[in-house]
């Protein structure tokens, strides 16, 4: 059984635009730090190694990452918290041009100065909401980016505004031909939230994979689900191996098993969006 985080003001914080309070601490579990908006972990950063990637949905997005082809990576972040796969493209890929939204500047603010993005590091960090902010990102990224990651959450939830097919569509606009969309869906039993999500990803860019942990893509619990699409075949000779091996086995779905998946789901337009489920709080303690 696991036990809740202390509230303290031993560690930094800051308060939320949006209300909330975001606080930095050490990792009870692992090397590193914990982002933490009020009772909910946001991130992990291991500042020593940005390779280390402690989140299991996190840790299946850098399994995607991996296989993109060779090279510095063009990408843009939606909702980047302490910046854990920035970094991680960062190390990985050493001359990478990205560019993270996050609609909080005090969090931003929070993560600059306690935990520091790499020197030299080509991150540029944009303040906004993150469908806005993709309106505004300079022309030049128009179709030509590697890598999209939609990870965007207020508290434990991702706002409506961001779930539907035009605001995919837009996301769209900016891959290259062979590029890769992640998102990051969070869904319980039933998964009724994460099959309309599939669907409407799918409506947009036709190759689709599902990787989360097997109980959860078979909806036995709550968990984090990450949807890969591109407009081409997905990279993922290799992934199958590696995510049975762990660290925390998972599996990918594709093909057949993806258009089981979503079979009978709506896609999700503007006009009938809705913020994903809230987790039970008991999700949290470890």
């Amino acid at each position: 059984m696991g036990r809740t985080r202390a509230r303290d003001t031993e560690h930094p914080q800051a308060r939320l635009d949006q209300g909330g309070l975001a606080r930095i601490v050490p990792s009870e579990f692992t090397s590193g730090f914990e982002l933490i908006v009020d009772d909910t972990p946001q991130s992990h950063v291991d500042p020593d190694d940005p390779t280390h990637l402690h989140f299991e949905y996190i840790v299946r997005m850098g399994a995607v990452i991996d296989q993109l082809p060779a090279g510095a990576l063009t990408a843009v972040h939606l909702g980047a918290g302490a910046m854990t796969i920035p970094r991680y493209v960062e190390a990985t890929r050493p001359g990478s041009r990205q560019q993270v939204i996050e609609l909080e500047g005090p969090l931003a603010a929070l993560v600059r100065e306690h935990l520091p993005l790499p020197r030299g590091a080509a991150i540029r960090v944009r303040i906004g909401d993150a469908r806005a902010g993709v309106q505004k990102l300079p022309p030049a990224l128009t179709g030509a980016c590697d890598l999209v990651v939609s990870d965007v959450y207020s508290g434990a939830q991702t706002p409506a505004h961001l779930t539907s097919v035009e605001f995919y569509r837009e996301l769209r606009e900016l891959l290259a031909p062979s590029g890769v969309l992640l998102v990051n869906v969070a869904d319980g039993p039933g998964l009724a939230f994460a099959r309309r999500q599939a669907a409407t990803v799918a409506e947009v860019l036709p190759e689709i994979g599902i990787l989360a942990d097997t109980q959860v893509l078979k909806g036995r619990r709550f968990g984090n689900l990450v949807i890969a699409a591109s407009a081409t075949p997905l990279p993922t000779e290799w992934l199958p191996r590696m995510l049975a091996a762990g660290p925390h086995p998972a599996k990918i779905a594709q093909g057949a098993e993806v258009a089981s998946f979503i079979q009978g789901a709506r896609v999700v337009t503007d006009a009938d969006a809705v913020a994903s489920p809230r987790p039970d709080a008991s999700l949290f303690l470890r």
